[in-house]
Formats: C-alpha cells, sequence, structure tokens
C-alpha cells in the first residue's frame, strides 16, 4: 500500500515492535524465535484470510485484507532480515490451515521473496492436492477477472509472474536434462496444473454452445499466457517452444472422437468464421511462436504421428490460412507433399488428409485460398498429375473417390463430375463406373446433376440451394449479361438445347414468375420477348404468363396499395457496418493488428450473410467469366450499392485514420487484407466495379480530396489482389466512348481514368498523382524490380503526360524550386494544390528513377493517344499554351529522344510516320466505336474535331520534309513515298480477306487514310526524283493507291470523289513548279494517268464543271500562261458534250475514245438529257463504235449503281432505257459490244482500259448489268454474235456465284454512307429472268455459237444441273450436226 515518510515510519516502528514482542515471547516460552514467529505469521495469514465469508470462493483478496497483509509482510521481512524466520515451518503452517492459502497471498509472498511458489509446492507431501489447489486457484483467478477492472492488473501480474514460473520449471531445457532439479516435485505439479489448464480451456471450447458468455470470458483470459511478448528475457525461446509446440499438439489430438468420414461430412462448419472464437484466438498466439515453415513442420509431423481430432485440425489450417500471410504457399506445398506420399505408398490416410485439408482451406475464399474445384484440375486434370504414372495410381484414386461417395456434399460430386481427373483413353471404364456412381448418389440426395444452374459455382462455400433457388440466381445473372450485350446468353441458348429438363422445368418457371408488369416495358420484359422471338418460350406458356400478371395487378389494386417490404435488409446491414467500425478501432491500434485477419474473417462472413439475404446473385461467380461493365450506364441494385459504398467508405476512413497516426509504410498489411478480402467475394465484384466505374468516369471531377486519396490507395491494394479478379469487358452503347474486352483490374482503372476535358485532366492529375504517392510511401522498402512489377505503369505514363502539360516547371523551362522530402502527410494534405503536389512527385529522386524504366516510358505514339483524346474547346489550356506544349514535346523531347526511351532519335521522317499511324489508329478506334457510321466532316470525333494543333504539327514536319525531298535521306528516297509506306504497312496488317468484317475495316482504314491525304498539302502526293541532271516528277506510289485502294471504295464505281480528284489537280500544278518546263511536265503525268491510272481521267469528266473554275484560278496564279496542252483537252471535251447537247453541233471526238463518251455521259446525267437519248445517238454519225461501246459500259455503271445505291439521285429506269438505246444503236450498226464483259483481259481488246477505271465491286456485278439487258437482246444478236451464248452462260454463272456466295462486300467514299448489297429480292428476280432468257434463247442459238461451250459445262452443272443439261444437249446435237455435215466438206 502507498503511503507516506511518516506512514512508512510509523509501520516500520510497529514492526520492529512486533520483532521484539515475538523475542521475548519466544525466549518466555523457550521456543526458537524462527519456529515461533513462523507459526505466528501462518496464523495471522490465516485470520486475514479468513476475515471474508468468500475466501473459499475467490483467489483474490478486499482491499482491507491487503492493508493487513501488508503490514504482516513487512514484519515478516524484518524478521527474514534478521535471520529468525523458518521458512519450512511457514510453508507447512500454510498447508495446515483449514482453508489452502488464498492465491494473492501466495502471490506477495512469491514477490516479496520471503516464500517463492517453488517452496511453498515443495513443501506439501500430498502432490494431487497442491495440483488440484494450483488449478482451482487459476480458475477462479480467471472468472474474478470478469467481476471488476480493479482487479484486472493484479490479476494480470499474478497469471504472468506463476505462469514464467511454471514454465521455467515444468519445461526442462536440453542442457539440464539428467540434473537434479533443486525442487524434486515442481516440473511434475507444472506440467500438471498447465496440463489441466489447457483440458480446462479445450473443454469450454468443446462445449461452447452450452456455456454462457462469461464462463466463455473466463477461460479467454487464460488465454493471455499464450502471449510471447509476456515473457521477454524471463524465459529462453527453447522452452517457450517447446511448451508452444506441446500446446498445439495436445489441442490438434484433444479428445479425437470423429472419423476422417464424420470431417467430410462436417467440415463446412469448421470455417474460421464459424469456429470458436477461444480456439481461433489460441491458434493465432501460438502461431506467433513459430517461423512458417517451422509452423508446417509441427503441423505435418502431428499429423503423421497422432490420432488427431479433424475439428481442431481443419480448424487450425483455416485459422493459419487466414491469419498468416505466407501459408497460402506453404498449404499447397504441404498437400503436394501428402499427395507424393499417398501415392507412393498407396497410403489412403494421407491422401484423406489432402483432400480434407484442401477442402478447409478453400472454405475461406479465393482471397486465401485457390477454389476446390480449382485444386482439384490443377492435382488431377492432367498427366502430370500423381495419379498418371499407372494403372496401380488410377484404380487407387477411383477406390478412394468411390469411399468417399456416401459422405460426400453435392457440390464435391458435382466438381468431380465437371472436372474429372485425367485418365488415358484405356482405362475411361474406372472413371465412367466413378461418375454413374456419383450420379446415383446425387440422385440419392434429390440432386440432380441436370438440375445444375448455368451459373453455378461448384466451389461455392454456401448450402446447397434448390434448383428453383439456383433458377432464380441464373435469371437474374442472364438478365445482366442480356443487359450488357443486348443478346440471349449462350449459356441460356445451350441449355434450351442440350439441359432442357432444368430449362423447362426450372429456369423458365423462375422467369416466368408472375409480377406487375411496369407500362414501359423493362430489361426483364425485353429478355423475355427475345427468348419468345427465338421460339425459346412456348406461345401458351407466354400467353399464361401475361395474363398471370394481369391478374395480379388487379387484385393488388384491389387490395389499396402495391408495397415491397425491405425492412428486413436493415439488420443485416447494420451489423455489417457494425463490424467494418470495429475493424477501424483496430487498425489505428497498431498493438491490435495481430486481431485483424480474423476480424477481416468475420467481416467476410458477415459479407455473405448479408448478400445471401438481399441479393439473388450467386454467392461466387466462377472465375473464368468475365465480367461485364456498360461504362457509359453502370448499373447495380440498392442493396448492393449500399453494402459496396459501406466497404469502400470503411476503407477510406481506415486510410486517413491509420495515416493520422502512422504514415502508409507503418501501416502493416491491414489495408492490403481488406481489399483482399473484397476481391475474395467473386459475387461483389460486379457491383464494386460497376460502383467504381460510376465514381471514376462519371463523377471523378466531383470527387472531394478524402474521396480521391481512398480510391487511388484503394486501386493500388487492389492492383495487388488482380490475380482474383476476373479479366473484365468494357461495353459502351455510346460512339464517343472506347469498348474493350478482356481486360485486367489494372488496364480496367487505366480505361475509367480519361482525359477530355479540362476537369477530367485535372482529376486524372489527383488521382494518378495520389496513387503513386501512396505507393511509394507503402512500399518504399521493396526493391526496384519489384516496384516495377506492382506499381501500375498507367498511373505512370499519364502523370509522365500531365505533368509537363501542366506545369512549365517540369518542362524545365518555369522557375525551379526545391521539392520538399516524400511525404504522404504532405500529400493528403487538402490545402494543397493539386499542381504543386503533382510537381512535388515529379521531383522526386525515386519518382525520376522510375520514369527511366523502359516500362513506365511514354513513347511518342502513346503520348499522341493522350493527346488526340483532349477536346480542345473544353481544354484546361488556352489554344497558345497548346501550341507551346506541342512545340516542347515534339521538338524538344521527341525528336531528339532515343528509340529506347520511345523518341524518333532525331529522325524527322519517322517522327512523321509514327504520327500518321497513330493518327490513323486513333481514327480506327473512333470510327469502329461510333458503330461504322463515319460522319460528314472530315476528321469528326468527340462530336467535334480531331486536335487541329496536331494537325498542324503533321503539316509542318511534312513541309519540313518537303523542303528537302531531293535529299537521298529526306522522305522521297528510292524506297518511294513516305506517306504511302506507311499506309502500304498499315493496310498490309490488315490483310485483304472475303470476310465482310475484314472487308469493312480496311474500306475504313482507307477513307481515314484519304482523310490524311486531304488534310496535307495536294504537291504531298507527288515526289520529285532526279535522274541523272533531270528532274523527274513522279506519281507512280500515288496511282498505286489509287488502282488498288481507293478504285475500289468509289461510290460511282469509275469515278474518285471530288475532293481528291481535285487535290491531286492541284498538287500536280503545285509541284510542277520546281520544273523548267512545268507545262510539259502536267502533259506527261496526264497522259500517263490515261494508261496507268485512267479512273482520275473518268473523275475530271464526273467534276470537271466544279474543277474547271479551280484550275483555271490556280493556273491564272501560278503561271499566267495558256492551259497545258493536256488540261485543254479536257476542256475541250467537256466543251464538246456540252455543245453537243445544248446546240447540236458535232461532237467532236477525241484522239481517245473513252475519255469523249465519259465527258458525254456524266454532261447527258448533269443535264438530265435522258429524254434526248434517240436524237443524242442518231446525232453522233457513223464511225463512232468505240465511242458507243464505252458510252454503254458507263451507262452499265450507272445501272449497277442504282442498285447498290438508290440515293444517288439517277432513276433506275432511266439508266436502263439509256442502256437500251444504246444497245439498240449498236445492234443497228451491227456493232460487237460483248467484249465489254469479256473474262480474259485479251479479249477484251481496247475496252480493258474501262475495267482499270471501275472499281472491282462494279466489275464482279457486271453480271447483273448484262442480264439488265435481256430486254434488247433479239434473235439477230443470236446469229450474229457466235460468242453471245458463251458470254451469256459465263455471265450467269457468275450471277449464280454472286448469289451463293452471298452480300457483296460493302464500299463507300461518299460522304461515309455505306453502300448496301443488293437485296435478296432483286437478286432472285434477275436470276430467274436470266435463267427464262438462257433456256430460251439456247434453241434458238446456231451451232457455231457453241464452238467453246464445253469449257463452261462443269461449272454450269455445278450451280444449275438442269442448265447444264439443256447445255450438253444442244451442244452434242451441234456436234452431231457437224459429224453428219463433214462428208459434204470434201
Amino acid at each position: 500500500m502507498a503511503a507516506g515518510p511518516g506512514g512508512r515510519r510509523g509501520s516500520r516502528a510497529l514492526s520492529e515492535l512486533l520483532v521484539s514482542v515475538l523475542q521475548e515471547q519466544a525466549s518466555r516460552l523457550g521456543v526458537p524465535m524462527g519456529i515461533l514467529s513462523a507459526k505466528t505469521a501462518a496464523t495471522s495469514i490465516a485470520q486475514i484470510c479468513e476475515a471474508s465469508e468468500e475466501s473459499r470462493q475467490t483467489a483474490l483478496l478486499n482491499v482491507e485484507q491487503r492493508k493487513k497483509l501488508s503490514c504482516l509482510l513487512q514484519t515478516v521481512k524484518d524478521l527474514v532480515a534478521d535471520n529468525a524466520f523458518c521458512h519450512l515451518l511457514f510453508c507447512q503452517e500454510l498447508w495446515k490451515m483449514q482453508n489452502p492459502p488464498v492465491l494473492e497471498v501466495v502471490w506477495y509472498l512469491h514477490r516479496g521473496n520471503i516464500v517463492s511458489l517453488g517452496e511453498l509446492l515443495e513443501s506439501n507431501s500430498d502432490t494431487p492436492a497442491v495440483v488440484e489447489w494450483l488449478f482451482s486457484s487459476f480458475c477462479l483467478l480467471c472468472k474474478q477477472t470478469n467481476d471488476s477492472s480493479l482487479h484486472l492488473e493484479i490479476c494480470e501480474h499474478v497469471l504472468s509472474d506463476f505462469v514464467i514460473v511454471l514454465l521455467q520449471n515444468g519445461v526442462q531445457q536440453t542442457s539440464d536434462l539428467g540434473k537434479k532439479m533443486e525442487f524434486q516435485k515442481i516440473p511434475h505439479i507444472c506440467n500438471a496444473v498447465l496440463q489441466k489448464m489447457l483440458i480446462w480451456v479445450l473443454d469450454a471450447i468443446a462445449n461452447e454452445k452450452q456455456e454462457d458468455s462469461s464462463q466463455l470470458q473466463t477461460v479467454k483470459f487464460w488465454l493471455n499466457i499464450f502471449t510471447v511478448t509476456m515473457y521477454k528475457s524471463t524465459t529462453s525461446p527453447e522452452p517457450l517452444q517447446q511448451f508452444f509446440v506441446h500446446t498445439l499438439t495436445e489441442i490438434l489430438t484433444y479428445n479425437p472422437l470423429l472419423k476422417a468420414s464424420d470431417a467430410i461430412h462436417m467440415q463446412r462448419e469448421w470455417s474460421f468464421a464459424r469456429t470458436c472464437p477461444l480456439l481461433t484466438t489460441l491458434f493465432r498466439k501460438l502461431f506467433v511462436a513459430f517461423s512458417a515453415e517451422k509452423l508446417m513442420c509441427h503441423l505435418q509431423q502431428i499429423l503423421e504421428t497422432h490420432e488427431v481430432n479433424w475439428q481442431h485440425v481443419l480448424s487450425c489450417f483455416s485459422t493459419l490460412v487466414v491469419c498468416h500471410a505466407e501459408a497460402e504457399q506453404l498449404v499447397k506445398d504441404l498437400l503436394s507433399s501428402l499427395l507424393i506420399k499417398a501415392f507412393e505408398n498407396y497410403d489412403m490416410e494421407n491422401l484423406i488428409t489432402a483432400f480434407l485439408i484442401a477442402r478447409q482451406a478453400a472454405l475461406e475464399g479465393p482471397s486465401v485460398f485457390m477454389s476446390y474445384a480449382e485444386w482439384f484440375k490443377v492435382s488431377f486434370g492432367n498427366a502430370s498429375g500423381c495419379h498418371g504414372n499407372s494403372k496401380k495410381a488410377l484404380v487407387f484414386l477411383f477406390e478412394f473417390l468411390s469411399e468417399l461417395v456416401p459422405f460426400e456434399a453435392p457440390q464435391y460430386l458435382k466438381v468431380h463430375i465437371m472436372h474429372p481427373p485425367f485418365v488415358p483413353t484405356k482405362y475411361r471404364s474406372f472413371l465412367l463406373e466413378y461418375i454413374t456412381l456419383a450420379k446415383t448418389r446425387l440422385a440419392d440426395l434429390k440432386v440432380a446433376i441436370e438440375d445444375m444452374g448455368l451459373y453455378e459455382d461448384l466451389s461455392s462455400t454456401k448450402e446447397d440451394m434448390q434448383p428453383q433457388c439456383q433458377a432464380l440466381e441464373d435469371v437474374e445473372k442472364a438478365i445482366r449479361i442480356f443487359e450488357n450485350t443486348g443478346k440471349i446468353p449462350t449459356s441460356v441458348m445451350e441449355a434450351s438445347i442440350f439441359r432442357r429438363p432444368y430449362y423447362n422445368s426450372h429456369f423458365i418457371p423462375a422467369l416466368l414468375m408472375p409480377r406487375v408488369l411496369p407500362e414501359v416495358q423493362d430489361l426483364r420484359m425485353v429478355f423475355i420477348d427475345s427468348l419468345k422471338r427465338a421460339d425459346k418460350i412456348p406461345p401458351n406458356l407466354y400467353t399464361r404468363y401475361i395474363q398471370a400478371c394481369c391478374s395480379l395487378k388487379e387484385k393488388l389494386l384491389q387490395g389499396g396499395s402495391i408495397e415491397i417490404e425491405t425492412s428486413y435488409l436493415k439488420e443485416p446491414v447494420e451489423q455489417l457496418k457494425a463490424e467494418l467500425d470495429e475493424l477501424r478501432m483496430l487498425i489505428t491500434d497498431q498493438s491490435k493488428h495481430d486481431a485483424v485477419p480474423a476480424h477481416i474473417a468475420l467481416i467476410s462472413e458477415r459479407l455473405r450473410t448479408v448478400m445471401r439475404r438481399t441479393n439473388d446473385e450467386n454467392e461466387a461467380t466462377a472465375f473464368d467469366s468475365r465480367i461485364q461493365v456498360n461504362i457509359c450506364a453502370p448499373k447495380l441494385e440498392q442493396q448492393d450499392q449500399c453494402v459496396i459504398d459501406l466497404l469502400l467508405m470503411s476503407f477510406c476512413q481506415n486510410l486517413i485514420a491509420a495515416s493520422y497516426f502512422n504514415p502508409p509504410e507503418r501501416q502493416g498489411r491491414c489495408l492490403s487484407l481488406f481489399v483482399k478480402m473484397i476481391c475474395g467475394q467473386r459475387y461483389l465484384l460486379p457491383a464494386l466495379l460497376a460502383r467504381i466505374c460510376q465514381l471514376i468516369y462519371h463523377q471523378g471531377p466531383a470527387l472531394n480530396d478524402a474521396h480521391v486519396l481512398g480510391l487511388s490507395a484503394f486501386m493500388i491494394h487492389l492492383n495487388e489482389s488482380k490475380s482474383l479478379i476476373p479479366e473484365v469487358d468494357v461495353e459502351s452503347r455510346v460512339p464517343q466512348v472506347t469498348s474493350a474486352k478482356g481486360l485486367s483490374v489494372t488496364e480496367y482503372w487505366n480505361h475509367l481514368l480519361v482525359f477530355r476535358t479540362g476537369e477530367s485532366l485535372a482529376f486524372c492529375l489527383r488521382f494518378c498523382t495520389a496513387a503513386v504517392a501512396y505507393f511509394l510511401c507503402k512500399f518504399q522498402s521493396l526493391s526496384r524490380d519489384d516496384l516495377c512489377n506492382l506499381l501500375p505503369s498507367g498511373l505512370i505514363k499519364k502523370l509522365w503526360y500531365l505533368v509537363p502539360r501542366l506545369s512549365l516547371e517540369a518542362r524545365g523551362t518555369g522557375p525551379e524550386e526545391d521539392a520538399p522530402e516524400l511525404s504522404w502527410r504532405f500529400f493528403s494534405c487538402p490545402s494543397v494544390n493539386y499542381v504543386k503536389n503533382s510537381l512535388c512527385l515529379w521531383k522526386q529522386t525515386c519518382f525520376q528513377e522510375l520514369l527511366k524504366e523502359k516500362a513506365f516510358q511514354l513513347s511518342f505514339r502513346e503520348w499522341l493517344l493522350f493527346e488526340l483524346e483532349v477536346q480542345p474547346e473544353k481544354d484546361i489550356l488556352s489554344a497558345s499554351e497548346r501550341q507551346d506544349f506541342h512545340y516542347w514535346a515534339l521538338y524538344q523531347w521527341y525528336l531528339p529522344a532515343s528509340s529506347a526511351s520511345g523518341g524518333c532519335e532525331g529522325d524527322l521522317e519517322k517522327a512523321c510516320g509514327i504520327l500518321i499511324d497513330t493518327v490513323l489508329d486513333f481514327f480506327q478506334r473512333s470510327e469502329l466505336n461510333n458503330c461504322g457510321h463515319l460522319e460528314t466532316s472530315e476528321f469528326c470525333i468527340h462530336k467535334g474535331t480531331v486536335n487541329p494543333d496536331i494537325l498542324c504539327r503533321l503539316q509542318e514536319m511534312v513541309l519540313e520534309l518537303g523542303c528537302r525531298k531531293s535529299s537521298l535521306n529526306g522522305c522521297w528516297n528510292e524506297k518511294g513515298h513516305f506517306l504511302f509506306r506507311v499506309f502500304r504497312e498499315r493496310l498490309k496488317t490488315i490483310g485483304n480477306g472475303s470476310a465482310v468484317s475484314e472487308q469493312l475495316w480496311r474500306q475504313q482504314e482507307v477513307l481515314m487514310q484519304k482523310r490524311i491525304l486531304l488534310s496535307l498539302p495536294p504537291s504531298v502526293l507527288m515526289m520529285t526524283w532526279q535522274r541523272g541532271k533531270k528532274m523527274v516528277l513522279d506519281c507512280e506510289d500515288f496511282f498505286h493507291f489509287v488502282n488498288t485502294e481507293l478504285r475500289n471504295i468509289c461510290s460511282r464505281g469509275c469515278a474518285l470523289s471530288y475532293d481528291i480528284t481535285a487535290h491531286f489537280f492541284r498538287g500536280l500544278l503545285n509541284a510542277s513548279l520546281e520544273y523548267e518546263e512545268p507545262v510539259k511536265v502536267i502533259d506527261d503525268v496526264l497522259k500517263t494517268c490515261q494508261t496507268k491510272c485512267p479512273i482520275i481521267i473518268s473523275s475530271a469528266a464526273l467534276w470537271w464543271l466544279r474543277l474547271e473554275p479551280v484550275l483555271c484560278s490556280q493556273w491564272k496564279r501560278l503561271f499566267g500562261a495558256p492551259l497545258a496542252q493536256e488540261l485543254q483537252r479536257l476542256r475541250q471535251c467537256q466543251h464538246s458534250a456540252t455543245s453537243f447537247l445544248s446546240s447540236k453541233a458535232e461532237f467532236s471526238l477525241s484522239d481517245t475514245s473513252w475519255i469523249s463518251a465519259a465527258f458525254l455521259h456524266f454532261t447527258v446525267q448533269q443535264q438530265g438529257a435522258h429524254g434526248q437519248m434517240r436524237e443524242i445517238l442518231r446525232s453522233l454519225g457513223s464511225d463512232t463504235e468505240q465511242l458507243l461501246v464505252c458510252l454503254l459500259f458507263f451507262a452499265l455503271m450507272d445501272i449497277i449503281l442504282t442498285r447498290l445505291a438508290p440515293k444517288e439521285g439517277l432513276e433506275a429506269q432511266k439508266s436502263l432505257e439509256w442502256c437500251l438505246e444504246l444497245l439498240q444503236r449498236l445492234e443497228e450498226q451491227g456493232m460487237s459490244w460483248l467484249a465489254l464483259f469479256q473474262s480474259a483481259e485479251k479479249d477484251r481488246g481496247a475496252y480493258q482500259i474501262l475495267h482499270h477505271a471501275t472499281s472491282d465491286q462494279y466489275i464482279s456485278l457486271l453480271p447483273v448489268a448484262f442480264y439488265s439487258l435481256s430486254p434488247g437482246f433479239h434473235q439477230n444478236l443470236l446469229n450474229r454474235e457466235q460468242t453471245f451464248l458463251y458470254v451469256a452462260v459465263n455471265m450467269y454463272i457468275q450471277l449464280l456465284q454472286l448469289y451463293l456466295e452471298g452480300a457483296t462486300p460493302l464500299r463507300s467514299d461518299h460522304e461515309g454512307q455505306h453502300l448496301p448489297c443488293v437485296t435478296h429480292v432483286d437478286s432472285l428476280e434477275v436470276i430467274t429472268n436470266a435463267r427464262q432468257f438462257l433456256l430460251h434463247s439456247i434453241a434458238w442459238c446456231p451451232k457455231k455459237s457453241f464452238i467453246h461451250m464445253q469449257e463452261l459445262l462443269d461449272p454450269c452443272g455445278e450451280f444449275d444441273p438442269e442448265m447444264s443439261v439443256a447445255l450438253r444437249h444442244s451442244w452434242k446435237h451441234a456436234a452431231a450436226e457437224d459429224c453428219y455435215d463433214e462428208p459434204a466438206l470434201f
């Protein structure tokens, strides 16, 4: 007791007085002073203890007793100091008391060095009584901790001091073995007491459900003896470990009544969350004493050498995988070792042990251990498994699995059936026998394998559901997939065919449960209608569903209201919130971090409870099924959002609270474990990712600083656990948003962090800065390689882009300030400006070192893609600031930078190539997201324009290259034009396949390449060569691009669009200025066009009325001299055609008749002169065969155009009439025109050039045009043209091929409108007419028409056998006539 100086002096005087009194009494009685003092002291202690009525049921003294005892002990100490006290007699007298000594009294004696506990125990010869007394005293001591918090400190001291004594004496060190102990009975007593106390604890755990809470709290106090820090330097490590090993062994072998078969059936109830908290606390305290490897070694030794309590063993493994960071891999290694031993010795015990441990660890969820299905597939699903060595091993495995069948839970049987062990073909009978047995067992359990849910997870830890409940979950999942994809899920379609019993008996009834139908169709109703249209719901069943829904609505309306009861949600969510609040208390107290893993496991169990009651979602979605997120409108149920918000809010609060006390690097693994637990709840992941999409993608700029800090840290920890998260498919129904498939969670975050506006730029900078700063603070102890592997590269690359963009200082062009040391407190301070924050991070040495890593370097291409995303009108930078940033990035950073760092090594051509390639990729991605509908304006993205500054930079760079184009190092060298080289390489990667999707992709690519050409100066289309002393203007690359690509996407078939046509002519005039004789250069190029790229000339004919003013104005500005001869010739063609049609002047033919025909044809169209067709043709005069044939060809192109693009302004009937008039004119003059339809180039003669000037698609549709002319085919044509029948049959075969091969490729270059294919109805009509005409004509054709027919008979027979028979008959008849007439020839 505490006392002042006066009190202590008084106590000392009283003690001296008592000693003198005892001395006088001893001398008077003739008794030694030591004996008398010992007896007197023992009697006094007895009197003090008996002063309380509860002395027999207590281990502690009350306040009054402690005062008296304090005075007595002071006297005893004086007697001991004077050597006037007999210790042995004192101990004996204590044992003679009516009641055994109170434990607190013994503690005071022990602590005051009057009588140690060892001396007291040794002095009593009745060892069992001593053991019982000490055991009872400890039990009473533990019990009294519940009575008052005032006793707690004393209880803790009493317990720790005495347990240390028991441990020091009860557990002998190896060095002490064989030595004589000071107290012979002590080791036995100490061991016996510790053993009884352990059994007392284990009995309480075993009877947990019968015990009241106070009793469990009593037992819990004793578990403090297993706190390793309690022993500190008082006990050497060796006996301490021996004690812990012994304790662990005793726990695992306690009362081993349960058999392995019982464990198989009951182990679900032994998961961490369901195990008695006393037992899990005990395990956790024991684990602290061992390294992970030693602990696993002890566990394996116990399993091999003892009969065990399976409940305790499996609970131990559950606790281990939940609470020990390294446990997962060690348990996997243990399982592998057990399997190897089992199959080496064909030992069933090792095999059952492995299965039990694997299943137990899997019960704790994928966040801590792989699922059972996964483990079973890894262990037995391939030939390298232990069972694959021999037939004997296979027999052993299947015997074991067969023996398990009567005890198995249904989900394990399903795993074995759905993911069977690998079995060689010749031993398949073993597998089939087992599957039959397992299915029989499932049938006995009334669980049909056919009733498995469409999305059922075989590794789910929840109780088996009835098929009706599973069907409800399947319906919800199917509707969500339908919402994201717009299609009926494949699993539903397959079930309707291959799993009809489940589909008809469970899925459809669950889908068609009567409800009140909404006024506007909801997603469920749309899904039902889709199934009905696909004939997957019988019409009568659908009708009954609608009727039942209407009846339900009437019934509810009669009742007055329709209410949905949701109050049942409140209680579980409130409980979850309480658990999360408690977690925050544990995280903020560093001394309680050891309890965090266990508490997180409890939260995991609570989450399962909440979601089971509030959501029809399957408890665990299969890992190999991707998560679908509609990025434009992410949806989640209200209860899902409530739970997700609770978890995210808890994480943010935990982070902020923990950061208040410690920086991230000293916060331990608590937050990592929390996020890992969330990732393990796979049923939560779709809702979690959808909510993250809402917060980051849609609400990012509106988030406050605390939210940004929390979510950025959450992203870092989510990336830690990325292996637990399935791939993500990002769907988008909006053209401006990019879709993506199979994203990892890291890529998903990267997809959400976009910057298109000033607000989103600022938000991304805040978020990325916070995330990287948190990462560098949290994981600063990791090596450089580990940092690079763990840190998401997207964050660094975004900062690489954003910080220099928004800060001049980061570019090295502004005033520099020293950066403070990296500190999380600085970054988490809300008052700091975010640009200043990011600049501080940028200047950190560790960050600059990361920027040098290849994985984190932002390449020129990536920089361009980021910049192209920004909408200039909403940019945070002004136009001039943006221009300065572009100049810095292009000319100061990327152009001089090395390839290794993402730069161009000073190569301007390489920079131009990358820029063009990237812009095209950006266009392609944007157009694909725009569902293929190209906008009418050039470079239309974001419903605006591509960053015009980027296009300006491209123009500047190309012009700079053009200034040195004569140099071999320039962009125009012996390899050809660099621009078209880039185009060719890109088109080569796309290929030229026949699939419509590939052709559409190629078409879009070519259209965008044309856009690039139009954005550049026109003269870029040509290149200049120096051949000797002569300069040559070379257009070969452009001609090749036109002939192979642009020609095949033109909407009119034989003419390019106006924009590219005018671009070429303007470029030609500009480029010719560099030559001494520019007029001659222009004439040479245009003459070359007539043979090498004739479509340019036909395009000029189409657009000349628009083109001529532009060219004349440019010519006047550049030259002032008369027009070049070839341009003058084109002008004269147009003038001749116009004059001919308007004033009936004579039509003057040019040297090249097809050019005159082109001008005349397009002028007729433009002036609408179809009504004067006959007069026009008569006015042409004679000797115009080639002109008329060429006119017929262009008219045929119009017929094809009216079928492909009815909206082009041409009337199909007028076009046909124009063709028939031309045909009639040709027939009247006996002119041949069939060469237009010849297959071989040599047979086309002078008209080959027309095919070269027309797109391949139009040429392929010539059979359609040919049979459109059938009304003009007369008998004299059949007789006059001996090749007519051959051409007609050939055209018919090609027509059938077109029809059978399906839709023709889609081509377009006119304002982005795709050309629809010829309709199915039109095709059939054309084929029917052609067939009738051909069958009718065969009989009227002269025999000379069949000369070359034999080569067409087989192809025709493949498509139309009847036609082939008719032709063969006529051909043989003609041949026979030839043979009959043969003698007349001689």
